[in-house]
């Protein structure tokens, strides 16, 4: 093999060499040491090892403008990119998928603090590419250590698809002590419709009724939140449940 071949990263020797360095770049500074198309890079060479994937990672990036563009874009929008298949799109979505795992796990494993910012940085990363309305439901305990979390419905959340009778079933299955509600406006602004003000009123009123506290219903935006408890909304809500129990 020639010298010039050796130095040629589109050949094998060329490419093995390239990686290493890349590797070793990791080792020595971390991910901060990295340039985004090179993240792209390693991630789409997952699937196949023995393919250059420089060009098409820069490609990406032009095309998504950002690592998290790229991340959060859709398997066919990736595959249109010449020389990008399905196997370099497993190395994308599969890492997605394991950091999903681990925050999951992450928040699981770890108290839950009463804080709307915990949450939402857990499930931003979950709910942020969703084209549609995921309705969530974190379970705790009396430490509010969360015991599940759970989708139970997706679409326009109002009054007709979520079911505070369902989700009380579930909460005595799982023997919650307490709930905190999540679901995401794919429109990117997060600031509540009267119907998710009414539906976290009858879901907070059926809670009461169980003896379950209802801690938070949080709205997900395009890198924002609303939180029900810190505009204190669940405190006007349960006053308002404490009043008509006194009227009956």
């Amino acid at each position: 093999m020639s010298a010039s071949s050796k130095k040629n990263p589109f050949t094998g020797a060329g490419r093995r060499g390239h990686r290493r360095r890349l590797r070793e770049k990791f080792l020595k500074g971390g991910i901060e040491a990295f340039l985004d198309y090179e993240i792209i890079e390693l991630l789409l060479t997952l699937g196949t090892p023995r393919q250059d994937c420089k060009t098409q990672a820069k490609e990406a990036l032009k095309r998504f403008k950002t690592l998290r563009g790229v991340l959060e874009a859709e398997f066919n929008e990736l595959q249109e990119i010449n020389g990008i298949g399905p196997h370099n799109v497993f190395g994308i979505k599969f890492v997605q998928e394991v950091s999903r795992r681990f925050l999951k796990d992450k928040m699981i494993s770890q108290p839950l603090c009463h804080s709307s910012k915990d949450v939402f940085d857990y499930l931003y990363h979950v709910l942020r590419d969703s084209k549609k309305e995921k309705f969530k439901v974190l379970f705790l305990n009396a430490k509010n250590r969360i015991l599940e979390e759970r989708t139970l419905f997706e679409g326009t959340v109002d009054s007709s698809v979520v079911y505070p009778r369902e989700i009380m079933e579930k909460a005595l299955k799982h023997g919650a002590s307490s709930l905190i509600f999540v679901h995401n406006h794919p429109s990117g602004d997060p600031m509540p419709s009267e119907s998710d003000k009414d539906i976290t009123k009858e879901l907070i009123f059926a809670a009461h009724i169980m003896q379950i506290k209802v801690l938070d219903h949080i709205i997900i935006g395009n890198n924002c939140y609303f939180s029900f408890a810190d505009k204190g909304l669940i405190d006007d809500y349960e006053s308002i449940f404490y009043n008509f129990k006194k009227g009956i």
